[in-house]
């Protein structure tokens, strides 16, 4: 049988396994509620899969894999490290439990409602679904683009029918089944990620390039030597390092796995799943992509022709390793099922938020909540094609991905954070550390489309500094919720007012002779 046969072969069983889900899960996804938080009866299983699928998606195994093993050799491993130990790890054990058990006490579906009913401001939960829709889709058109790269090297297509197929896949899992048949998917989506990684560490470190793993590991240190890396250098890798791994801490759609987990049980089992998962998908495409030193000396051309680029580094090096075929098909079902776990996570997030707390909160009131979900299943199409067109743009992934995630962590990492544990932070606290962040990791974007050339002494180009300007972001943030809180509670402002009636325990749900929680 033909290579390219077996290869379309395979990704086609996974995309009509796709759609299979999306349909089995059609008739439990007809509310807004339904859409949006399931039964709030997940396991440890799939809660850790599926926060571990819409953490690593094509945007990690083609964008960052390959641009930090390309600038900092074998230190490239560290984000991947940093994303199971702060990103997973520490995530889990911070805000887990504490997010479960504040939502299902609140009633609460999204983010935007959990900053409204804190701290009671109707302006707070209208600017954060503002942000969320219109900074989570430059992230969804980064997995577009991660995934076309890959598919138009190893395939030889169009990279606008690899966007299509896409979008495809993930709109009939979201637009049919909504939360329930992502979770099913991801859980299944997970587990090819673990072998698919696994396997695809064990072909390249094996490959006449590499040559084993002592001698790999030996021929990557004497590379990295010699790109003679400097302060600046290594400035750059950490704030990589620290916004991959703590600016999960504040994206709407990572926060949002914890609120359907079924108990604090599960909880627990779920961090240590969540961790290894991570150490292992993570760990494993950051370390394949430090190998890149051993493969090419300039950065490969797209298919087409054309200046190098950092993205076409891992599918040329898939390429330059021989891969068996059967191999080649299982690591694109891989890439694709991760981003389209990732884009239905972002897809759902973006447009439940602006039904529920927007279009439904204020322009249609009465709307009920089976028309609600029909109104959001629209509006995740509409998302799809808005990141679709964004994607064509030639923006490199690793930029729209830290823009992305900059501005969101930056605005709702430290008011969220610190809600959970402080009663002390108050309005006047939470909108200067959202401001102020979200200010903060702006720059980067606003060079990026009118001030290209600009500068920083000994840093290079803002728009090319997501990442520090993400980590400033988030820093500042922090201290200034915390600041600011103290001085609005001491001249006794308005906005300085405390909620102690949100920390109150009082009956978080109905539980009905099933067992399963009825949100």
């Amino acid at each position: 049988m033909p290579k390219e046969t077996i290869i379309w072969l395979t990704i086609g069983i996974y995309i009509v396994f796709m759609v299979v889900v999306g349909l089995l899960s059609a008739r439990s996804s007809k509310s807004i509620t339904d859409f949006t938080v399931g039964g709030r009866n997940a396991g440890a299983w799939v809660s850790a899969l599926s926060y571990g699928t819409a953490y690593f998606s094509a945007v990690m195994f083609i964008g960052y894999a390959g641009s930090t093993g390309w600038k900092y050799g074998i230190w490239g491993v560290l984000p991947g490290i940093g994303n199971a130990i702060f990103g997973s790890l520490l995530a889990w054990l911070v805000l887990a439990r504490r997010t479960r058990e504040t939502t299902r006490r609140h009633k609460i579906k999204s983010m935007p409602q959990f900053f409204a009913k804190r701290f009671q401001s109707t302006g707070m939960k209208r600017f954060a679904v503002a942000v969320i829709f219109l900074f989570l889709l430059p992230y969804s058109a980064s997995v577009y683009k991660g995934l076309t790269s890959v598919c138009s090297v190893l395939l030889g297509i169009d990279e606008t029918v690899c966007m299509v197929v896409i979008a495809l896949a993930a709109a009939a899992v979201v637009i049919l089944g909504g939360y329930a048949a992502t979770l099913k998917a991801d859980f299944v989506q997970g587990i090819i990620m673990l072998f698919g990684v696994t396997a695809l560490i064990v072909a390249v470190v094996r490959c006449k390039q590499v040559g084993g793993l002592q001698a790999g590991l030996q021929a990557i240190a004497a590379e990295t030597e010699k790109l003679n890396l400097g302060i600046q250098d290594h400035v750059g890798l950490w704030a990589t390092v620290l916004m991959t791994s703590f600016g999960t801490w504040g994206l709407p759609q990572m926060i949002h796995k914890y609120y359907g987990i079924r108990d604090d049980h599960e909880v627990r089992r779920g961090t240590v799943i969540s961790t290894l998962f991570a150490l292992v998908i993570a760990g494993g495409g950051y370390f394949i992509g430090s190998l890149s030193h051993l493969f090419f000396t300039s950065l490969p051309s797209p298919p087409g022709g054309g200046e190098g680029h950092p993205d076409y580094l891992i599918p040329n090096m898939l390429v330059q390793a021989d891969l068996p075929t059967v191999l080649v098909g299982v690591v694109l079902v891989l890439l694709i099922a991760a981003s389209v776990s990732t884009l239905a996570s972002i897809t759902i997030t973006a447009s439940s938020t602006l039904t529920m707390d927007f279009i439904q909160d204020k322009l249609f009131p009465d709307m009920g909540k089976v028309r609600a979900g029909w109104v959001t299943k629209g509006i995740c199409g509409a998302f799809v094609i808005l990141s679709y067109g964004i994607a064509n743009s030639n923006t490199p992934i690793l930029d729209m991905m830290s823009y992305s995630w900059g501005i969101l962590s930056g605005s709702f990492l430290a008011p969220y954070l610190i809600a959970l544990y402080w009663k002390g932070i108050n309005r006047a606290g939470a909108w200067a550390g959202m401001l102020g962040g979200f200010f903060i990791a702006l720059p980067p974007v606003i060079c990026k489309l009118f001030f290209p050339a600009v500068s920083l002494p000994s840093l290079g180009a803002v728009k090319d500094l997501g990442p520090h300007f993400a980590c400033a972001s988030m820093v500042l943030s922090l201290l200034l919720c915390i600041a600011v809180s103290k001085l609005a509670a001491a001249r006794k402002w308005k906005s300085g007012e405390g909620n102690p009636s949100f920390y109150q325990t009082q009956p978080a749900e109905t539980v009905g002779s099933t067992g399963t929680v009825n949100a």
